[in-house]
């Protein structure tokens, strides 16, 4: 009989976190298919599992995939883990899980922690109807497209999104020219640092101490005034360019363009027009 995939979610921080389910199946199979190793063996070692470890991560998932529906056929289940959360959200896994399943094997979901429900929760936002960002791209065409998806999202409900520590300052400016109303930034969620902020992003950004860890922010439904997309006129573009303190004039320029619509090349030509 071919073996089963689960895809397991492990704890974000906290151990106690982990069901009593996930750890019966991390000690139960035979193969664990993980995004680190090295930290999937602690987390091995505290259940007393001997489970064997192989690594499956963004850039060998093609590869290991075959190794993994290979030990399914021959009968042996195996667990997807990440490093934190549920695998294939915002983590690797996704492809495995696609193949397995087109393979006709049996995907059984281990569900557990989540950032994302963890942070909404707490936000005391009414979170009927929210979307999930997953992380902002790190630069160019893919980064403004990101901010613009956010803002329409988040005419429709709460956006929950997360970000790394050395961008966390960077994305929360670049929120502030987007957004008017008050956001929460969650960091080391269910950790002993857990942190939350509340306030402007350009307020947060100034509070967060130390900078390090991993965030998760929650943005709210946007007011339809907020949301309407107005063409601004030439002068408040200049005074949303003018409040960017502490980027430089390009990048400014491309912050200001995310949050009206406008190519960074016209936001650039209208600051330098009032120069003059």
């Amino acid at each position: 009989m071919a073996g089963t995939l689960f895809v397991v979610a492990t704890p974000i921080g906290n151990l106690e976190d982990l069901t009593f389910r996930a750890a019966r199946i991390l000690r139960e199979v035979p193969l664990v298919a993980a995004e680190d190793t090295r930290r999937s063996g602690n987390l091995l070692r505290h259940l007393g599992s001997t489970a064997s470890l192989v690594s499956l991560h963004e850039h060998n998932e093609e590869a290991r995939t075959a190794t993994v529906l290979h030990r399914l056929a021959q009968g042996d289940s195996v667990a997807l883990v990440s490093d934190a959360g549920t695998p294939a959200i915002s983590d690797p896994g996704a492809k495995l899980v696609a193949a397995a399943a087109a393979a006709g094997f049996r995907v059984e979901p281990i569900p557990g922690a989540s950032a994302v429900m963890a942070a909404l929760s707490a936000s005391g936002l009414d979170s009927e109807w929210f979307s999930f960002a997953g992380f902002p791209p790190a630069r160019g065409k893919a980064r403004k497209q990101w901010f613009a998806d956010v803002k329409a999202r988040a005419t429709n409900g709460p956006v929950v999104a997360f970000e790394a520590p050395h961008r966390i300052l960077q994305t929360l400016k670049e929120l502030d020219v987007l957004f008017n109303d008050q956001i929460s930034v969650f960091r080391e969620l269910t950790k002993l640092h857990e942190s939350r902020y509340s306030g402007r992003p350009a307020e947060i950004a100034g509070l967060i101490d130390p900078v390090a860890g991993e965030f998760t922010l929650v943005i709210p439904r946007l007011a339809e005034s907020t949301a309407a997309e107005v063409r601004p006129t030439d002068d408040e573009v200049r005074v949303m360019f003018g409040q960017i303190t502490d980027l430089p004039a390009r990048a400014a320029a491309r912050a200001v363009a995310t949050a009206t619509g406008l190519s960074a090349n016209e936001v650039y030509d209208i600051v330098q027009r009032g120069r003059t």
